[in-house]
């Protein structure tokens, strides 16, 4: 079982926040770099709608920032389209000498409160600015997947590519208010760009209200390993059934096919006040011989990243 020490924070939204950040720094996402790591994140604009950017730290000491971008990398989309309340990035990469970074965008609805789907855009030099892969999304609703998917992990294995992303399973009433629920499906692609779909469910919700999302996979030899996350639908937003980290594995030759052990996921909340009622987000690397796990703590990262390793 991998155990991860935590570091605190890398970047810390009371001190370290450019001027455009309004509150939050979520969905950390780690892209290994000759001298740093960079770090996406997700910020609340001070206009009220998401948007992407990024911080370096010193990969020999994690804990020392090098750098802050002072702007947003993504703008949220022209009137109407998909991304036009906001951008959320989900997963980053690099391929052929491209960094791809898949995103959710979203629009606020009426009968609920959001839409969401997974778009692309793509880094020619490095991964400092990006273009739009396209003005629509890669991934939408469909008859399979018919209230919202976001949040894709993607892998390429024997020139295949792999996604794992969360699908809306429905939305409930609750409290006067309407929260989603959602699993996370397999699918499959020759180009990173059109996906089959074949409604496999990778991971499973041990009952309606469960929520479980985020899936963060690496290839560990012959074996997939994948951090998640999950919660429960009544008492979430900093209560008992805040998010929690979950973890499953997989045969590299079954990639759709998971067997969930949360207990061996390597991190635990608190003691430390960071992340003593919720840990979220999980985003987990390997590098230099160890795992690095990039994530959220308390009130879905209002208080910015932190940092655990293996």
């Amino acid at each position: 079982m991998e155990k991860f020490k935590k570091i605190g924070f890398v970047f810390n939204c009371l001190k370290d926040a450019p001027e455009w950040l309004l509150s939050h720094a979520i969905m950390p996402l780690a892209l290994e770099k000759e001298e740093c790591f960079r770090i996406y994140f997700t910020g609340r604009h001070k206009d009220g709608k998401s948007r992407i950017s990024f911080f370096d730290i010193d990969k020999r000491s994690p804990d020392k920032l090098l750098y802050v971008h002072q702007s947003p990398i993504l703008e949220v989309g022209a009137k109407g389209t998909f991304d036009d309340c906001g951008t959320v990035g989900t997963f980053v990469m690099e391929h052929e000498n491209k960094v791809y970074l898949y995103y959710n965008g979203y629009n606020v609805r009426n009968t609920v409160p959001w839409s969401n789907s997974i778009g692309l855009a793509v880094s020619k030099d490095g991964g400092e600015t990006f273009e739009k892969a396209f003005k629509g999304p890669i991934l939408d609703r469909n008859t399979l997947d018919p209230y919202f998917v976001i949040s894709p992990s993607v892998l390429i294995i024997d020139n295949k590519w792999h996604m794992w992303y969360t699908s809306g399973t429905g939305w409930l009433d609750i409290d006067n208010r309407v929260e989603p629920v959602y699993n996370i499906k397999h699918a499959t692609s020759e180009d990173g760009i059109n996906w089959l779909r074949p409604n496999t469910v990778a991971i499973e919700q041990e009952n309606f209200e469960e929520c479980v999302a985020r899936a963060s996979v690496i290839r560990d030899g012959d074996k997939l390993k994948m951090w998640f996350i999950y919660r429960g639908s009544r008492d979430f937003r900093d209560g008992i059934d805040s998010y929690r980290i979950g973890y499953a594995e997989s045969d590299i030759k079954s990639p759709h096919d998971w067997v969930r052990m949360d207990k061996n996921n390597g991190i635990l909340p608190g003691p430390e006040k960071y992340d003593d009622k919720m840990q979220a987000y999980a985003n987990v690397i390997q590098a230099n011989g160890k795992k690095y796990m990039f994530y959220n703590g308390n009130s879905f990262g209002k208080e910015g990243v932190l940092l655990a390793i293996s």
